[in-house]
């Protein structure tokens, strides 16, 4: 983006909007999903936007809906920039979220309600995915009772996960399992601790690739980044869980490393481009997000997951491909912007008529 581009731009009023509530889980120092963490990431945002030009308006939802709703109708900004992620296990206010702000009338950063609701929906979307042809884990099942376990034929290793988290929730040293009686105790942890079913999948052992998508109607695909396990210990399994993104001093995080650009040979990287996108599209996904593909015994690669409003933390996973790129931070931040201001083909132009009217 060049200085004449940027001052050509039309200055805008950004409503940066973050979730202020606390979590169930008590946050540590070493914690780099904690609040304090989040705020960091927010005052960063906010400083790389004004740069650009534009006004933003930091803007805090806790509980008190009906405050934001006013606070919003009051600012009436250009664009609400969504940074709203749920901090309780297996609650979908994140795609609530964004359907209130669409009904009021407003353009929002990021992918719409449904596409963040299917996403949320690990085996929904999965079973989306391989009715289009896009491959997936081989055994992939959603289990609301310990007893299902029998019910179906199993290939180990599997991994078991909670069916309606993301960002490594509900992912530990336990969630690989090469036993029925461990896929039993598995599912048993995640049914009680998670109060939600749990999805299983064969454990691929294969490269993992993070391919980061930006943009509306026109897509760019970022550098591909790989997830490196080669320093883990071989008790503990290479995998993304909660540790290895967020809790410092954990092996998992310390060992566990990003390649970006990946070393990938041009034929897999289509591959690899070819199946992210087509997921991307898949679900609805709009604005930025990230699909995470793992290969399998074969070399085929297989969607784990499609992130609709993936991290946009500074320096690290789309940030970090798009500087790969050639792309600065507030260079990002502005694409993410220019593409909610598109139209996009699935979301309509009637907002709901406000629960209040603004004195």
């Amino acid at each position: 983006m060049s200085v004449r581009s940027k001052r050509s731009r039309k200055p805008l009023h950004i409503a940066l909007v973050y979730n202020a509530a606390s979590g169930l889980v008590p946050e540590t120092p070493e914690d780099r999903g904690s609040m304090a963490d989040l705020l960091k990431m927010i005052r960063h945002m906010s400083r790389a936007m004004r740069s650009l030009g534009h006004r933003v308006t930091i803007l805090p939802l806790a509980d008190d809906l009906f405050v934001f709703h006013r606070k919003l109708l009051r600012l009436n900004p250009d664009v609400v920039f969504n940074q709203y992620d749920d901090v309780v296990h297996g609650v979908f206010d994140e795609m609530l979220f964004a359907a209130i702000v669409q009904m009021m009338g407003f353009r929002v950063t990021g992918s719409p309600a449904l596409a963040l609701g299917l996403s949320r929906y690990k085996h929904t979307t999965s079973r989306l995915l391989q009715g289009l042809g896009i491959p997936i884990p081989p055994c992939t099942e959603v289990l609301e009772k310990v007893s299902e376990v029998d019910r179906h034929e199993w290939r180990f290793p599997l991994i078991v996960q909670p069916c309606h988290e993301d960002a490594g929730i509900g992912l530990n040293r336990n969630s690989v399992v090469r036993t029925k009686t461990a896929l039993r105790n598995q599912v048993r942890h995640v049914l009680q601790e998670f109060k939600q079913p749990a999805i299983v999948q064969l454990f691929l052992p294969g490269r993992e690739f993070n391919v980061g998508i930006v943009g509306g109607k026109r897509l760019r695909r970022m550098p591909l980044a790989e997830v490196c396990y080669h320093d883990m210990p071989p008790e503990i399994p290479p995998i993304m869980s909660y540790a290895a993104k967020w809790l410092e001093n954990t092996i998992e995080y310390k060992k566990t490393s990003i390649i970006c650009p990946a070393e990938v040979e041009p034929q897999l990287a289509d591959q690899l481009y070819d199946i992210a996108l087509r997921a991307f599209r898949a679900v609805g996904a709009w604005g930025y997000g990230r699909v995470d593909i793992r290969l399998d015994e074969e070399g085929i690669p297989r969607v784990l997951e499609v992130n609709c409003n993936a991290s946009l933390e500074h320096d690290i996973g789309l940030a970090r491909a798009a500087k790969k790129a050639g792309i600065s931070y507030p260079e990002l931040l502005q694409m993410v912007i220019d593409a909610a201001m598109e139209d996009a083909p699935h979301i309509g132009s009637a907002p709901m008529q406000s629960l209040e009217r603004v004195q």
